[in-house]
């Protein structure tokens, strides 16, 4: 369905035009006819007065203070009173809701509560807030949109008795429970496990009232709930653990209302082509003959101020604010980060569509605020978490981006230095040793974010951006150089961990060919509807052929091609040389992480860097098995949407896991490193990954869908799980094979792990899958070559072997037939050793 003209299901009253200025705060007998918002003449008082309304000089009193914007704000008496225009009520205005100050141990400063579009509507002498909701429309003017406007009653948040009528028939109204009260609509409690709110250590603290919103701040003391977290800061890691003796939790609430745009946005339809974040709603119109879900993208409303020219400044640009708790030295690459995302907008027609500024000091302008939705920021958060996060917040009408808050842990530097030093720094021989200089912490700071600025563009994660570059390009500096090492920043691919000492090429991903792709599709201004239609499906033709374009959401365990934290089109190639340059981080990490006089706890953090890493690159390569690429195109631009990985690629991803994953890493193992990190736990170490590994390849999941590709094709076109799992089966346990079988304590571990997987298998008295079925087989199999292995003197060379098979082999026949003990054991058939493949 193409955009129309947005008509709104609920009928909106005519907004008249805001003073083009904001006056100074009123005082008693200056101009205007009004004190502080002016009295009604007597007759409307005293008419007024009736039902319980008073003169408004009983309600807002002389000494009160007051404040003229979007509403006149008074204060006094520990109250906060509204007076509402006429001309405001009916009017859409988004209340944003936000935990600007917190204590140790209960979230973070800057985190949102939520966010809603609210109405202030006239009812007689009450005054109603009400929660408008844009889920089902009707954008025809037809009969059925009287059905949808009786379906679609907003709820009632809260009334309020008119107190006195200002000028104009301005309401008066008491406010101060809407602060104080904790409404749902608007709490924390759930965030900071609060349990209700506490009157006597609540206060409002500020109402500041602008030309288009309102700013409120208040204490808000919760008492806290004796049952543990199940949700918001109580599920976070990291940060600073809190006081067991506290009985309650006091944070400072930032209420923002902002009026919505009188003329809304254009809307752009999505298209899951191009990711897109966005708003949705059931349309009831058209002659369609179901009820259409239509969803417009996120994105921010960019008007060139010359629409003739082919790229124009905007009306209005993205302007981020550096917040002022951003430490100095980060700030430039702060800046850098954020307008990285330039040159895609120009390419897109818009010349500084996005800019950077520092926050204006206190001194500057006392009235700044980062909790403010008219100002989009950077915050950065005193935490522990290794992370950022880029939100925003849009207008529900038409997915129009209206601010966004980007926070920043301050442990993301922690993160950034990690990855940096075991995926890059067998390319870069400055970052051999730590700590990283400045100059690389500061580059990589941007690339974090550039990607959490283009979340609040409207773009989610693209984790097929990652997969489109060959190995071979990955080691090209001159292509690295153009294209960075990932299709799109929105991916995470992370550093470049496939290139080699010595091939010069990029390590930091850059803004890529998607990322300019999607800035035009969502972006791009057109003269007319037809115009958009015709420029929009010209770009979406261009995914056809150009696989840098595509776009794909996390799909690990069924698509190798949106795997995150991957490079390469080709997951055993790009292992096979990440791999490598693990081995090299492991062969310098002593002399790079320790000084005299210093402790092991950066050699302990690195090693289990190293480790994390070397596990996700052997997962990259687990998922070609049974794996389908999905190639999101349309009817006509491809035969088929889903392509099974070939057989020959699936069974060269088991045999490079039993080369790589299933033997011992020795670089892992060294002496040098375990003797200055523990007493033991690396035989636990390489087994928890091998357990992992061994588990998602024998999964129901996995075998439902290779049998289900093995019934549509022929046995040289598929490769099926009963071959897999063979495959698995004769490499880890190879050494039966030996004249004379030792096995040592790695591989022990991981034979009784692969025994004691098969056999979870058997438990399932309804299985849905063949699952079962062949891991009893392989069981049996194994069992008999165990039984034929054992029978003959001699056949293992050691006696810790001997015992090890003995064992396995008695757990085998005990999950094989689990019959109390005294029975006879069933008759187990010697398997010749010649016949054990």
């Amino acid at each position: 369905m193409r955009p129309k003209p947005l008509l709104l299901i609920l009928t909106l009253l005519l907004a008249a035009p805001l003073d083009a200025q904001r006056p100074d705060r009123p005082r008693r007998g200056e101009g205007g006819g009004f004190s502080r918002g002016g009295q009604e003449d007597a007759g409307a008082a005293s008419e007024s007065s009736k039902g319980g309304v008073k003169d408004y000089d009983e309600v807002i009193k002389e000494d009160f203070k007051s404040d003229n914007g979007l509403f006149l704000v008074h204060r006094g008496d520990d109250k906060v009173y509204y007076e509402i225009p006429q001309e405001r009520f009916g009017e859409d205005m988004l209340w944003v809701t936000q935990i600007a100050k917190t204590q140790a141990g209960f979230g973070y400063g800057g985190t949102g509560v939520g966010n809603r579009v609210v109405r202030w509507e006239l009812h007689d002498e009450k005054v109603l807030l009400r929660d408008i909701k844009f889920t089902i429309r009707n954008q025809d003017d037809d009969t059925v949109r009287n059905a949808v406007e009786a379906t679609s009653l907003a709820p009632i948040i809260k009334s309020f008795p008119v107190k006195a009528w200002g000028k104009d028939k301005r309401a008066v109204i008491d406010v101060t429970g809407l602060f104080m009260d904790d409404l749902k609509e608007f709490s924390a409690a759930r965030r900071l496990n609060g349990s209700g709110v506490d009157k006597s250590r609540t206060f409002v603290e500020e109402v500041k009232s602008f030309p288009e919103n309102i700013e409120a701040k208040v204490l808000m003391t919760y008492r806290l709930s004796a049952s543990q977290p199940t949700g918001g800061f109580g599920r976070r890691g990291g940060g600073t653990r809190r006081d067991p003796s506290q009985s309650a939790v006091t944070v400072q609430l930032h209420h923002s209302m902002v009026k919505l745009p009188d003329q809304p946005m254009t809307p752009r339809e999505r298209d899951d082509r191009v990711g897109f974040f966005g708003v949705s709603f059931e349309e009831y119109g058209g002659s369609d003959h179901e009820v259409e879900t239509v969803r417009y993208i996120s994105r921010w409303r960019l008007e060139k101020k010359d629409p003739s020219a082919a790229v124009s400044d905007p009306v209005q640009p993205i302007v981020f604010h550096v917040g002022r708790g951003v430490p100095e030295k980060w700030r430039p690459w702060v800046h850098k980060g954020i307008e990285m995302w330039q040159p895609a907008f120009e390419a897109a027609g818009f010349s500084n569509a996005i800019i950077a500024k520092d926050a204006p000091s206190a001194q500057e302008n006392p009235d700044w605020d980062a909790e403010d939705a008219r100002y989009s920021s950077i915050r950065w958060l005193p935490s522990t978490t290794e992370n950022a996060m880029g939100p925003h917040v849009s207008d529900p009408r038409t997915g129009e981006i209206l601010e966004s808050d980007i926070l920043v842990y301050h442990n993301v530097l922690k993160l950034i230095r990690d990855w940096y030093f075991v995926q890059a720094s067998p390319n870069d021989p400055a970052a051999q040793s730590l700590p990283l200089a400045d100059d690389t912490m500061g580059r990589a700071l941007a690339y974090v974010i550039a990607h959490e600025v283009g979340h609040t563009l409207g773009f989610p994660h693209n984790m097929k951006a990652s997969s489109t570059y060959t190995v071979a390009q990955l080691r090209d500096p001159e292509f690295t150089a153009e294209y960075g090492t990932e299709a799109s920043i929105m991916d995470y691919g992370r550093f470049n961990y496939v290139a080699q000492p010595g091939d010069g090429a990029r390590l930091i991903p850059l803004i890529g060919p998607y990322d300019f792709y999607a800035v035009e599709w969502g972006y791009r201004q057109y003269s007319d509807a037809a115009a958009e239609r015709d420029g929009l499906d010209a770009l979406l033709a261009k995914q056809v052929d150009n696989p840098m374009l595509r776009f794909g959401d996390p799909n690990a365990s069924e698509d190798p091609s949106q795997q995150t934290e991957d490079l390469g089109a080709d997951p055993i190639g790009a292992t096979d040389m990440g791999l490598k340059n693990l081995d090299r981080v492991a062969s310098y990490l002593v002399d790079a992480c320790c000084k005299e006089g210093e402790d092991y706890d950066l050699l302990r953090n690195m090693y289990d860097q190293v480790v994390g890493q070397r596990n996700r690159e052997l997962m990259h390569v687990a998922n070609l098995v049974g794996g389908v690429h999905r190639a999101n195109l349309r009817f006509g631009d491809a035969d088929q949407v889903y392509f099974p990985v070939d057989r020959a690629r699936q069974a060269s991803a088991i045999a490079f896991l039993h080369e790589r994953a299933f033997t011992t890493p020795q670089s892992l193992i060294d002496p040098e490193l375990l003797q200055r990190l523990e007493a033991g736990g690396a035989p636990d170490r390489i087994l928890s990954s091998q357990k992992r590994l061994l588990g998602a390849l024998i999964s129901s999941a996995r075998v439902k869908r290779m049998s289900e590709h093995a019934s549509r094709t022929t046995p040289d076109e598929h490769y099926a799980p009963l071959a897999m799992l063979r495959d698995l089966r004769m490499g880890i346990w190879s050494e039966l094979d030996q004249d004379e079988v030792s096995i040592d304590l790695y591989r022990r571990n991981l034979q009784r792990a692969h025994v004691e997987i098969l056999a979870g298998q058997l438990g399932d008295d309804f299985p849905d899958s063949d699952l079962p079925a062949l891991a009893r087989g392989e069981l049996s199999a194994l069992h008999g070559a165990l039984h034929s292995l054992l029978r003959f003197p001699g056949g293992t060379g050691d006696e810790e072997t001997r015992l090890h098979l003995e064992d396995l082999n008695a757990r085998i026949q005990a999950a094989l037939d689990p019959r109390p003990s005294g029975q006879p054991e069933i008759n187990a058939s010697p398997t010749p050793r010649a016949e054990v493949k």
